[in-house]
């Protein structure tokens, strides 16, 4: 019985084979599988270069509005090529599907593409359409764009900038250069840096105004500056008298998140030493204080705030 299996088998192969239609439905399907990939990568090459212009146009974008519409629209065309190259496959596949079989009628042939779609996704089908629900869920409620800072939950240590999104995956460039691909399903939270940017503040206590902004500028000139050190040069942002020998000095900085300690540790521990090293040692009245500035994080926290005023 085990000699006489191979042997039916073979005969089964050797008779589809011999089939005259078969080599015609062959070059058929090279042929189609073919135009559909040239379609598809020519689409998507045409979204891309859209893609790639509307990028341009966030970057250069001083509104914060439009910098916003720019992104959401990249994420929009981002997923358009996905999408668009499914549907090439799909309608290459029925019209393969009429001309292998062209006594099949039009309903017929929808159903044998959809057949030859599940029998080739198989095992896969269940998890790419978790993958597809969760990214349209996070599509369509704007969870963030392509531009954005992220951090994802429930993983310790991922987080970076979104490059790409899809309706299956997303794909990040962390700030150490790492390309992080992730399954839409496998994000269950995201943390989202607006503008990429932390903004922290640094109170500085001294006796002397016209010593403490030359010591301030002193160091501010110190501090590196780039994407992925600190956004901008540090600036000066008010000056403050609180009695006659005491003025309140406060210096903000922005920086990618990651880099904090640039401000935290770099900003105050320099700022100590070359005050250590002038003249005036007394300079510095208090251990300059950090803390984090962002705008919409303290109108928010306003609100909270008098709201438990009026409950209390």
């Amino acid at each position: 019985m085990e000699s006489t299996l191979p042997q039916t088998i073979s005969q089964e192969i050797s008779q589809f084979t011999s089939n005259p239609n078969f080599f015609r439905s062959l070059v058929i399907l090279i042929i189609t599988l073919f135009i559909a990939y040239w379609l598809s990568n020519l689409v998507a090459y045409i979204i891309i270069r859209i893609a790639r212009a509307t990028a341009r146009a966030a970057d250069n974008a001083t509104d914060e509005v439009k910098n916003l519409q720019y992104r959401r629209l990249e994420t929009h065309l981002s997923v358009a090529v996905a999408a668009i190259r499914a549907l090439i496959v799909g309608v290459a596949a029925f019209f393969m599907w009429q001309l292998v079989s062209p006594t099949a009628t039009a309903s017929t042939a929808a159903i044998g593409a959809s057949a030859f779609f599940i029998v080739l996704a198989g095992g896969t089908a269940g998890m790419l359409l978790r993958d597809i629900t969760a990214g349209s869920a996070m599509i369509i409620e704007r969870w963030f764009s392509i531009g954005d800072y992220v951090r994802i939950e429930p993983f310790i240590d991922v987080s970076g900038v979104v490059e790409r999104i899809t309706l299956r995956s997303t794909r990040l460039r962390s700030l150490n250069g790492e390309v992080i691909w992730l399954h839409n399903q496998q994000i269950q939270g995201v943390k989202v840096t607006p503008g990429g940017l932390r903004t922290l503040a640094v109170d500085v206590f001294v006796n002397n105004e016209t010593e403490g902004r030359k010591l301030i500028d002193q160091v501010i000139d110190t501090i590196p500056t780039g994407p992925t050190t600190v956004a901008g040069k540090v600036k000066l942002e008010k000056v403050e008298q609180w009695a006659d020998d005491l003025w309140l000095i406060t210096v903000i900085g922005k920086t990618p998140p990651g880099r904090e300690w640039l401000i935290e540790n770099y900003f105050v521990e320099t700022l100590r030493e070359v005050a250590g090293r002038s003249k005036r040692k007394s300079l510095l009245v208090r251990q300059p204080l950090v803390r984090y500035a962002d705008p919409s994080a303290e109108k928010s926290f306003r609100r909270a705030v008098r709201s438990l005023e009026k409950i209390d």
